[in-house]
């Protein structure tokens, strides 16, 4: 399939999956269920966090967390006590347990209250082409209060080599157009153009069978790989491809 193809196949996968209907079987519904920008983010990044495995075992943990904070995830962040957190400790999604969620409380309510939000922190660190320099730099802001080490492994890093799917996956719910109903267009000071495609069996599989990627590993180095295969196609929204991607590995089974 020549690059003319590649990309009117792709754009055509992208109109069928970047629909409303995508949301009755993925996580972002639940972020979906909020109006206020910060409610939006913290329930975006909140389960985004827990993004892997089952995605109906993801949708009821993600629904759990939102009901643990009240249904209102940002003034849980930024108004609990220390007494409001002990109902957290039970929460468990695979390896990310009750302490965690305690501390990714305790530092969103401190990057809220210190830092502004999430959209300054990703934005001020944000490079001339790409993010992922930003995620990394996140994370040390991230785990700036003291924490166990085992909660670090919940925030992935590009710079030692991590594909960091969930995080690149929630940098796309909150900066690309709205205009489907599906992402969120929330962050305005970063451009769609940076964003690098959320790397998962599904998406790898299927760009290495159109010849979008060659590295055998979802790492660092593949997701840079596709990045620039997808910039060839659509250079201001490289990341509506995902859907495409995604789409034909879950559901099609390409």
């Amino acid at each position: 399939m020549n690059q003319k193809d590649l990309k009117e196949f792709l754009d055509a996968k992208v109109v069928q999956y970047n629909h409303p209907r995508f949301l009755e079987s993925d996580p972002i519904q639940v972020p979906h269920l909020f109006s206020l920008k910060e409610d939006i983010e913290i329930s975006a990044f909140l389960t985004a966090t827990i993004a892997w495995g089952n995605r109906k075992s993801i949708i009821n943990n993600a629904s759990k967390l939102m009901e643990l904070m009240d249904g209102a995830p940002y003034d849980f962040v930024r108004n609990h006590r220390e007494a409001d957190l002990e109902k957290l400790s039970p929460f468990v999604h695979r390896t990310f347990n009750g302490n965690d969620l305690i501390y990714f409380v305790r530092s969103l309510g401190n990057i809220y209250g210190q830092h502004g939000g999430l959209e300054p922190i990703f934005a001020k660190n944000a490079r001339k082409e790409t993010l992922q320099p930003a995620i990394s730099d996140f994370k040390r802001t991230f785990f700036e209060l003291p924490h166990a080490q085992r909660t670090t492994k919940h925030i992935s890093d590009p710079i030692k080599g991590s594909a960091a799917k969930r995080i690149n996956m929630f940098l796309r719910w909150m900066v690309r157009d709205n205009g489907t109903g599906v992402d969120f267009g929330l962050w305005k000071h970063i451009a769609p153009s940076k964003l690098s495609c959320p790397l998962d069996v599904h998406s790898g599989n299927v760009a290495r069978k159109l010849g979008l990627l060659g590295r055998r590993q979802n790492d660092a180095k593949a997701v840079a790989e596709l990045d620039d295969g997808l910039r060839r196609l659509d250079a201001s929204d490289p990341v509506k491809y995902d859907f495409a991607l995604f789409g034909l590995g879950v559901f099609e089974k390409f």
